[in-house]
């Protein structure tokens, strides 16, 4: 059994985009705001890519097993990464206390990049979706 094109494409996509945010991003964040810099910042994208990892695998199974409830794994996907979230950035902001308000800023700044991404990507799986089973009921 191999893996599905749409979770090799969530993959493929949601790793260009944590090395981006975390390599690309992280060069530019350390050289243009040195200041705000905190050595936690490659976390922050490791954190997404590891729940886009999970939250994908829970589509899968839930498209395969039980389609029907798709759209309700998917909110609670949302719910539970940002619950996690903010526990994550409580706990980072108890122990780290001197550098908590840059990695606040950052923490959300790269929460909003991930969420229109996975908001973008699984509205157009959706989208696909319905026009394939459209196509298949026409014919």
């Amino acid at each position: 059994m191999g893996i599905s094109i749409t979770k090799r494409n969530y993959l493929w996509q949601i790793t260009l985009l944590t090395f981006l945010l975390g390599g690309v991003g992280g060069c530019i964040y350390f050289y243009n705001f040195p200041h705000h810099y905190f050595g936690g910042y490659p976390l922050i994208p490791l954190f997404f890519f590891v729940f886009g990892i999970f939250e994908i695998n829970m589509v899968e199974v839930c498209r395969k097993h039980s389609p029907q409830r798709l759209l309700q794994i998917y909110m609670l996907m949302r719910v539970m990464r940002m619950l996690f979230s903010i526990l994550l950035m409580a706990v980072y902001c108890i122990v780290v206390r001197e550098e908590a308000k840059a990695f606040l800023l950052t923490f959300v700044g790269n929460y909003l990049v991930y969420l229109i991404y996975d908001s973008w990507f699984f509205f157009t799986f959706e989208k696909n979706r319905k026009m394939k089973k459209k196509n298949e009921k026409k014919t």
